[in-house]
C-alpha cells in the first residue's frame, strides 16, 4: 500500500507542472510529513527533481510519487484529493493514520 491520488488531485498536479514550466519528465512529488502544526504533525506536499536513495518512488496517472521512509509510516494508505468550494481550494488528505486532525486539514495525529 502507498500514497494515492485521486483523479482530481493527480490532473491538478499536471496542471501546476504546466504553468510553472516545470519539466515533467524530471519533475517528482514529494509527499511527507514533519513535525509541528496545531496535531503534531504537518503534511509536506511539494514539487522537486531531487530523490534522495531511500526515498519510496511509484508511479500513478503519469506522476512519479517520492516519499522518505519515516513519512510513508505515517502517510501509508492515505489519499490525497484537491477541493474546489467556496470555502477555499487547495489538497485534502484523507489519512486512515491520523487519530485527530485540526480543523485545517493540514495537520494530524498519530
Amino acid at each position: 500500500m502507498t500514497v494515492t491520488l485521486t483523479d482530481t488531485a493527480a490532473r491538478e498536479i499536471k496542471t501546476i507542472i504546466e504553468q510553472q514550466e516545470l519539466d515533467e519528465e524530471k519533475v517528482r512529488l514529494r509527499v511527507g510529513v514533519k513535525g509541528g502544526g496545531c496535531s503534531g504533525f504537518s503534511y509536506i506536499l511539494d514539487l522537486t527533481e531531487n530523490v534522495k536513495d531511500h526515498d519510496e518512488v511509484f508511479e500513478q496517472d503519469g506522476i512519479s510519487v517520492v516519499c522518505d521512509p519515516k513519512s510513508l509510516l505515517y502517510l501509508n494508505g492515505t489519499t490525497i484529493d484537491f477541493k474546489d468550494e467556496i470555502m477555499g481550494r487547495g489538497f485534502v488528505f484523507n489519512n486512515p493514520n491520523a487519530t485527530s486532525t485540526c480543523g485545517c486539514g493540514s495537520s494530524f495525529q498519530a
